[in-house]
């Protein structure tokens, strides 16, 4: 499970002494209030820390670099309470390696009326404080979150809450790795990509890894173990007889519960977040890992299919991002068109690659050839996926740049059941429209595998990008497709020149 109370946000209150020690306990006081309330807040799912008032450069570049040492501090939640003069914040802005969201916010919601005077103006300055720390921000060219509104309002934790998200998933990465078990499907061209560079931008490892090292694992596991997880499948899911004890294909199921806790293993010793595979390289398996593929993605880890790194790192950040909330994410693609002018839509499905986390009810476990790959039939869980917004998101290597592209969807029922599909499916429409949305994401290069949530929206994954400094578009019920290709070109430009 991925628990993200263990990561943490400072909150840094800047001030200066121009005041006087009245003014800055009052000012440390307000603070730890704000602390308090976003720290207790349902809404935000790291715990918030607060930090003394700054009030030198040497005191905000000090916690700066402390916050680059602390290695669960994904980040800062910086305000200005009164006017913090902004050259103090240059030094430590640019030593700073970690996120930052500035909270332009007052401690008190209302202006007293009756009773204001100089005094309170004196203490209450963040309309121009926060201005002048903007204006640093800007001058440095940082990419920022910034956050308006009182620090009680349920919108403003929503926003704090939705970038925390986003920043835990950052610091995930950068300590992340990912395994590949072959390579990439032969002739493909968008799975593969630039390793180092991704390593360099995002902090993530990607290793490669013979199809031997997970049989080796998979060969050690003990019988009594494999028969504790059939156990545990037969307890999960509407298992089909064949697979039941005495059953036509029961060393099928047994097989592939060796499989996953094989798989578990490896991933397990070598501190893992990610894998990925590939049906061409199968050496030593006796069936691809299905229901192992799984039940690893719902679990949190990130997946990509025919050695697919760039969407195994992608969903692993989502589940990051997803933790706690309501819905799932998988590895997915998109299969087939419905292209009936009455409603078009698009099926999503994978060979057997689909997480039980967004099933609509209990999957059923099943069996059936797989066609590809010249292996036993593989076990895998069917389901139709629960209906509702979600998205897709893909993430590309242009050579000089990654782009994350994400499309807004509504998942539907298929219009009819689907007796002889023997895989997790879904079916979606995507935003503004079918047409529009597929055009989009031709021009944008998005790739045929994705990373598909029902938990999380695009304002987690806007805030992601702009931390990890990649090209973000968004593909949404506002989308216009004369603009999304201007705002192609405008990227391009602006990216030939950094």
């Amino acid at each position: 499970m991925i628990n993200l109370k263990q990561y943490k946000v400072w909150f840094v209150t800047g001030s200066q002494h121009l005041y006087g020690n009245k003014v800055l306990e009052e000012v440390a006081d307000h603070a730890q209030q704000i602390a308090r309330t976003l720290n207790d807040s349902l809404q935000i799912p790291v715990s918030v820390v607060f930090k003394p008032i700054v009030t030198t450069p040497e005191a905000i570049y000090d916690v700066c670099l402390d916050a680059n040492r602390e290695a669960n501090c994904i980040g800062l939640i910086t305000w200005m309470h009164t006017f913090s003069p902004a050259k103090m914040w240059l030094n430590g802005l640019a030593a700073l390696q970690k996120p930052f969201l500035h909270l332009h916010t007052q401690f008190n919601r209302d202006i007293p009326w009756a009773t204001i005077d100089m005094n309170f103006m004196n203490l209450n300055q963040s309309a121009h404080g926060d201005r002048e720390f903007g204006f640093a921000a800007s001058r440095m060219r940082l990419n920022r979150k910034v956050v308006v509104g009182h620090w009680q309002a349920e919108d403003v934790q929503q926003e704090i809450g939705v970038w925390a998200r986003a920043a835990s998933a950052r610091l995930d990465w950068q300590s992340a790795k990912f395994a590949r078990f072959g390579d990439n499907m032969r002739q493909v061209a968008v799975t593969e990509g630039d390793k180092v560079a991704a390593q360099i931008q995002f902090g993530y490892a990607v290793n490669g890894y013979g199809v031997h090292d997970l049989v080796e694992s998979v060969n050690a596991v003990a019988d009594a173990d494999v028969n504790r997880l059939v156990e545990e499948y037969e307890a999960t899911y509407r298992v089909d007889d064949s697979l039941r004890a005495g059953g036509k294909y029961r060393e099928s199921m047994r097989e592939a519960a060796r499989i996953e806790l094989g798989l578990r293993r490896f991933l397990d010793v070598g501190n893992f977040k990610g894998f990925t595979d590939t049906f061409e390289d199968l050496s030593g398996l006796k069936q691809l890992p299905g229901i192992a593929v799984q039940r690893l993605m719902a679990d949190g880890y990130g997946f990509g299919a025919e050695g697919d790194w760039k969407t195994a790192a992608l969903l692993r950040a989502i589940n990051v991002m997803g933790a706690g909330l309501t819905g799932g994410a998988t590895f997915m693609e998109d299969y087939t068109y419905h292209m009936n002018p009455r409603g078009e839509k698009v099926l999503g499905a994978h060979m057997l690659e689909v997480a039980p986390s967004i099933a609509d009810g209990k999957p059923s476990a099943e069996i059936f050839p797989l066609g590809i790959g010249g292996k036993a039939d593989p076990v895998r869980l069917v389901f139709n996926t629960r209906n509702g917004p979600a998205l897709n998101a893909s993430m590309i290597d242009l050579g000089n740049r990654f782009r994350l592209i994400v499309n807004d969807v509504e998942v539907v029922s298929p219009d009819a059941p689907l007796p002889n599909l023997p895989v997790a499916r879904a079916v979606w429409l995507p935003k503004p429209n079918f047409k529009t949305a597929l055009a989009a994401w031709i021009y944008a290069g998005g790739a045929h595998h994705t990373a598909f949530s029902q938990a999380i929206t695009s304002a987690h994954l806007r805030d992601f990008a702009e931390m990890c400094n990649v090209e973000f578009l968004l593909i949404d019920d506002r989308t216009d497709l004369a603009q999304f290709k201007n705002e192609l070109c405008w990227n391009e430009a602006c990216y030939r020149t950094k």
